[in-house]
This record gives structure tokens, sequence and C-alpha cells, in this order.
């Protein structure tokens, strides 16, 4: 049974760093397509940045230059390294992962993922 396990959610002030980890098990290989959401009370779940078996990345506008995603597959781990925090980025944060290659359209849609987190919360306060 494939699980992830988000964590390194907490407070931070305006203009500060955290780093997000989710952790992969229950495979025996690293899955082809993995991303990070987040999602604030009354929005939509947004995708933030995606990953592919090659090292391939794709981010979203609202996080380009502050937000870095990476992998250890050793550790079959996936991070979230996000600096310059701001007061917007509030949210819970959620890592996703598909069982088939990252899709060539609409490329930081959750459609695409089979399985998620429970998610970790970031809070940035101004």
């Amino acid at each position: 049974q494939v699980q992830l396990v988000e964590s390194g959610g907490g407070s931070v002030q305006d203009g500060g760093s955290l780093t997000l980890s989710c952790v992969v098990s229950g495979v025996t290989n690293r899955l082809p397509c993995l991303g990070w959401f987040r999602q604030a009370p009354g929005k939509e779940r947004e995708g933030l940045a995606r990953i592919n078996i090659w090292g391939d990345t794709n981010y979203a506008d609202s996080v380009k230059g502050r937000f870095t995603i990476s992998e250890d597959n050793a550790k079959n781990t996936l991070y979230l390294q996000m600096n310059s925090l701001k007061p917007e980025d509030t949210a819970i944060y959620f890592c996703g992962a598909s069982p088939y290659r990252c899709r060539a359209w609409d490329v930081l849609s959750a459609t695409q993922y089979s399985y998620w987190g429970q998610g970790t919360q970031v809070a940035v306060s101004s």
C-alpha cells in the first residue's frame, strides 16, 4: 500500500524559509510523477511544483524563483524548499504521487495524482 507522509510545516515570519519533506513508502520503484500542492481555507487545491522521473521540473508562477522541488531517491523522499515566504503562502501543503508518467498537458493539475499525503500546515505571519 502506497503511503505519503509530509512533515516540516510550521510557523514563520514574512521572508522566512521552510523545507517540507514527503516520505513515500509501499513502493519498490520510484513513482514516475511527484508533486506539491497547497490548499488555503476557502480555496481550491493549487498545484505548486512537479518533478518527473528524469528530474524535469515545473513550477507555478506564484512560487517560481522562491520554491524548489527536489528528491532523494535513496531515501524515497520528496522535498520542497520554500524561501522568501509571504503571508499568502499560508496553507496546508500536500504531496502527491502518480504511478504513471507526468502528463504533458495541464502539468500542475491535481487530477494526474493517485496518492496523497495527509498534509502539513504552513503559517506565515506579517
